[in-house]
């Protein structure tokens, strides 16, 4: 496909132009990223070598900490060193990069937060089925179908953004490159890109968010045929899925299913699902799930505590 612009780089905004608050910038984000990767790398590291987490549900877990590591990279690094600067200048190349890795680790974080929810309902609704329907290779299957879907949204959207002429400004209202503020940016009528942008984009956030609420709305309906300690213990698992969904979601949602006008709190909104959710969910499935927890204290201490103390 043929590049119809004069634009080479382009210049990122960033959360503030004030340099006070681009340091607090700097702190806020450089907390976040690190406590990000701090937080997921222990969940990866506690449900590969933990036999006691060995079912389905941390298999997706093992997968949704890996998409929060990744899409909290692709936007957070650049920010925290951008604060730091006078001008954040990203190249056309690079801002491609960045569309199609934020986009894509997003789209297979919703993804994995469905196949969650599918685990979640065969466990609770079809107790007996379970290990038979949920098995090792259907599980592997689904996340890499998971994947490849994932990888054609993305392309999608690296089509949208090099069917743009860009002939100047060049600087981006935001502290990442998306199709949104690059809508502002392209000299031509966007009308028929944003539209597609919408049921590509739009579509996957909103129908994902609708099933993923009903879905647990039939889990939760079907915990009343349960014992009151498999309700307390489904519900707190249903509740920390939910949670995660809500906060994820949301932002998105506000984002992709609108049109392309950009709002001051745009930003800010991106914020909870870039670095926000990525950051909080180690904390959710952590607090809230009795077996991580014991599996993350076998962990630290077999790391920490020599054998003969144990």
């Amino acid at each position: 496909m043929q590049l119809n612009n004069n634009v080479t780089e382009f210049i990122l905004l960033g959360l503030t132009q004030d340099h006070v608050r681009k340091k607090v910038v700097f702190i806020i984000f450089l907390f976040l990223y690190m406590g990000t990767l701090l937080g997921n790398l222990l969940i990866i590291a506690t449900i590969k070598t933990s036999q006691a987490l060995g079912s389905p549900m941390y298999f997706f877990l093992l997968y949704l900490a890996l998409s929060d590591i990744c899409l909290s990279t692709c936007t957070a690094p650049r920010t925290i060193v951008g604060s730091l600067l006078e001008e954040n200048i990203i190249s056309f190349s690079e801002c491609l990069i960045q569309v199609f890795s934020t986009h894509f680790f997003g789209c297979l974080e919703i993804f994995v937060l469905i196949l969650m929810a599918v685990d979640r309902y065969v466990a609770i609704c079809r107790p007996l089925h379970y290990m038979t329907i949920m098995n090792r290779r259907v599980c592997g299957v689904l996340v890499a179908v998971a994947w490849v879907g994932s990888c054609v949204h993305s392309l999608v959207q690296i089509f949208l953004a090099l069917s743009l002429p860009f002939c100047g400004p060049n600087v981006i209202d935001h502290y990442f490159c998306d199709l949104e503020p690059l809508l502002e940016l392209a000299c031509a009528d966007t009308y028929l890109v944003n539209l597609l942008l919408v049921s590509n984009s739009g579509a996957i956030c909103t129908v994902s968010f609708v099933l993923l609420m009903f879905s647990y709305v039939v889990i939760l309906h079907s915990l009343r045929n349960h014992s009151v300690e498999g309700r307390r213990k489904a519900l707190s698992t249903c509740i920390a899925h939910i949670t995660v969904v809500v906060l994820f979601f949301v932002p998105c949602v506000f984002i992709y299913t609108r049109p392309a006008t950009t709002f001051p709190m745009d930003k800010m909104v991106a914020v909870f699902y870039t670095i926000g959710t990525p950051f909080l969910n180690p904390l959710i499935y952590t607090l809230r799930n009795a077996e991580v927890k014991n599996a993350m204290g076998k962990l630290w201490r077999k790391k920490w505590i020599p054998d003969d103390l144990r």
